[in-house]
Formats: C-alpha cells, sequence, structure tokens
C-alpha cells in the first residue's frame, strides 16, 4: 500500500490484493482494469475500507459456481479480510453497505471461448453474488465496460468519485494486473500440490 498526499489531504493507494479500513479521514483510492474494488461501510459506526481483487483461474465456466473454485475462495477471503477489518473498528455486519467499482475487460486471457467469460466479467458477477449471499445492499456501481478507472473513496458522506483512464493508459494496468494474475496462478497451483485428502 502506497501513501500519497493530496491537495487536500492523504490517499491510502492500493494495489492488487491490498484492503483499507478506517475510522480517519484519509481518502482510499485505487487503479482499477479488470479488477474489482468493494468498498464497505457503516454509516452509523463511522467505519469504512476498501478492497481491490482479481480472481484468478486458468478459465471460467459460465455454469461455474465460483465458491467451490480456488479463485472463487480467495475472492471470499479478501472480502471476509475486509469485513473482518471493518469489525475490529466497531462496525456492524447488519449496518454495512457496499459500493463496487471495475471488472472491465481489459485483461481477455480465454478468447474464442463461447463457454468461458472474461476475467473482468467473472469479478463482477462474485462481487454481486457475494454482497447478495451475504446481505450487504449494493447501494451504487459502475462495473463492466472497456475502460480503466481511478476511484476515491471519501468519509464525509461516503462518496466515491471515479475517472476514466486513457486508452494508452490502460495498457499499462492491464499489464500489472496480468502480472498478478500470473502469480496468482502459480500461488494457487504451489498451494494446491501439498494437498493431503481425507475421506
Amino acid at each position: 500500500m502506497m501513501q500519497r498526499q493530496l491537495k487536500d489531504g492523504v490517499a491510502m493507494v492500493l494495489a492488487p490484493g491490498e484492503y483499507y479500513a478506517t475510522q480517519g479521514e484519509e481518502v482510499i483510492s485505487t487503479l482499477l482494469g479488470s479488477c474489482i474494488a468493494v468498498c464497505l461501510y457503516d454509516p452509523l459506526q463511522g467505519v469504512r475500507g476498501m478492497n481491490h481483487f482479481l480472481l484468478a483461474s486458468q478459465r471460467f465456466s459460465k455454469t461455474m459456481k465460483f465458491t467451490d473454485s480456488d479463485a472463487g475462495r480467495y475472492g471470499v477471503h479478501y472480502m471476509e479480510l475486509l469485513i473482518n477489518s471493518l469489525l475490529k473498528l466497531g462496525a456492524k455486519k447488519k449496518n454495512l453497505q457496499a459500493k463496487a467499482f471495475g471488472g472491465a475487460a481489459v485483461l481477455d486471457l480465454q478468447k474464442g471461448a463461447d463457454n468461458f467469460m472474461c476475467i473482468g466479467e467473472v469479478n463482477v458477477r462474485f462481487a454481486k453474488e457475494f454482497l447478495r449471499a451475504e446481505k450487504i445492499p449494493l447501494h451504487a456501481s459502475d462495473l463492466g465496460g472497456t475502460q480503466g478507472r481511478m476511484i476515491y473513496f471519501f468519509q464525509q458522506d461516503y462518496t466515491v468519485l471515479k475517472k476514466n483512464i486513457a486508452r494508452n493508459q490502460t495498457e499499462v494496468i492491464t499489464e500489472k494486473e496480468r502480472h498478478f494474475w500470473k502469480s496468482s496462478i502459480h500461488h494457487q497451483a504451489d498451494s494446491n500440490d501439498g494437498v493431503d485428502l481425507w475421506d
């Protein structure tokens, strides 16, 4: 996580695989392509946070149940890390509300497979399904499309400002996300090597 000085304060800038929760006034920011950022907040307790994740798998079937896959478990893990961080700061799960961003079709790793979805589409579907299952209302979103986004999450009224990224800058995001995707795939493969199955 990187801290950046803004004109009117400090921004905590998240990279893929990071999350941040706070009761403070700092802006939480991130740059998104195919990745998703879920902004969660408890307006009654004044607690908020954001994560930045990319579900990583070789292929995603349109009929796949995400929670049964390694990638789905990874996404659930990142959502739970953020939720638990908010609860530690005093948030109540019943009060949590959400805003979600990202999931653009910039990281296409399985072209030409009719039964398989692009990474951005998978991330969008996962975020919506997770929030629905946890009964966390999604109050605002800007998901899908073909452009990257820069988002800023503010404390005062839980506003999220979004700036679309120019096409030529999207290439930089795509390369970073491709590297993160590949390292996540390798990590999952290494983790599965040592698994013992018990009947």
